[in-house]
């Protein structure tokens, strides 16, 4: 099988980029990372050379090229089916996917107010702006899932799938602008995700770039 290259911005920033990278860690199918750093006078048309859509993340494997997060999930399920990487029952696998695609097109206020920031912790930012109402809607989420789907295991839906890898960065959002109030599902949930050792490894990676230890 061709070599997987998988290039991604910075890791304390980046929140679409840490979702495929934490499936493929978390799932264990190997591949080569590149960092492309934001913000920068040449990021720019440094990702037009590399990236279809100019952005992160973006995928290859042979001659596929995937950018977008949710594709680069779906194509990796397809291409490592094995690895189950969504829930076997139909009805578990239908919310999954519905959960994702929500968190995908969704959660506008959290997502702009409460920018990723892995290295930073317990800000205790505003909930205006529709940022509570986002975080309601999460907690409801989550505390649904973990109570139909999940009693086989910690994550959403009992095992890993890639409704986790969606929700990783929101995770690390609620750690850097918390405390919030959460659900004891959704909050068990949360210190699960973040106490992972593949989140601490892309916090360590985070912590590397800017220079802090």
């Amino acid at each position: 099988m061709p070599e997987i290259k998988l290039t991604i911005g910075d890791k304390n920033l980046s929140s679409w980029s840490l979702r495929p990278w934490f499936l493929m860690k978390y799932a264990g199918i190997p591949f080569t990372e590149e960092n492309i750093k934001l913000d920068r006078p040449e990021s720019r048309a440094e990702l037009n050379k590399k990236s279809p859509s100019g952005l992160v993340p973006f995928l290859q494997h042979g001659e596929a090229a995937v950018w977008d997060s949710l594709a680069i999930s779906e194509y990796l399920n397809d291409q490592f089916p094995e690895k189950n990487l969504w829930p076997e029952a139909a009805l578990a696998r239908a919310t999954a996917r519905a959960v994702s695609a929500e968190m995908h097109s969704g959660f506008s206020a959290l997502r702009t107010v409460w920018p990723m920031q892995v290295t930073h912790r317990d800000l205790k930012h505003v909930t205006s702006g529709g940022v509570q109402r986002d975080i309601d809607r999460i907690n409801t989420l989550w505390t649904m899932c973990r109570r139909d789907y999940g009693k086989g295991g910690d994550f959403l839906f009992g095992q890993f799938s890639i409704a986790d890898a969606m929700y990783a960065p929101v995770v690390s959002r609620l750690t850097t602008y918390g405390p919030v109030a959460l659900s004891a599902e959704a909050s068990a949930y949360r210190d699960m995700i973040i106490d992972l050792p593949v989140m601490k490894e892309w916090e360590d990676g985070a912590r590397a770039e800017i220079g802090i230890s």
